[in-house]
């Protein structure tokens, strides 16, 4: 198996428990007002921080980079009763420090998209 096979594994196992508690335990105000995807979780070689990365889509009226502010500071909130939960459910020795981080890989994907249709609409008005 490949070095980082066990670190895959910890990562997943942490990315599926961290999206159920948002379906069911997490009740803090500021995740409310979004929908909240975990799109990742990378952890570490030595198992000491594990990186979470959550999409957020604001619901309403909502300004999208308040609507992130709001869920980093729910999940930060929230951190405790998120590492107690994954300490219980996936036996390992240390229970990996959390870190999230918005995943900004579907925005620079529409960028990049537009981008090429731009060009691609000149060449063919030159042609």
């Amino acid at each position: 198996m490949g070095k980082g096979y066990r670190q895959g594994r910890l990562g997943e196992e942490i990315r599926k428990i961290i999206s159920q508690m948002l379906l069911r335990e997490l009740k803090d105000p500021r995740l409310a007002g979004s929908m909240i995807s975990i799109t990742a979780c990378e952890v570490t070689s030595d198992g000491s921080y594990a990186t979470v990365y959550l999409s957020v889509m604001p619901y309403g009226e909502t300004e999208r980079g308040k609507a992130e502010a709001d869920v980093l500071a729910g999940m930060e909130h929230s951190k405790g009763l998120i590492s107690h939960e994954i300490g219980k459910k996936i036996k390992v020795r240390h229970t990996p420090e959390l870190i999230f981080k918005i995943d900004r890989s579907m925005e620079y994907g529409q960028h990049m998209d537009a981008l090429i249709k731009e060009v691609v609409d000149r060449d063919e008005h030159e042609e």
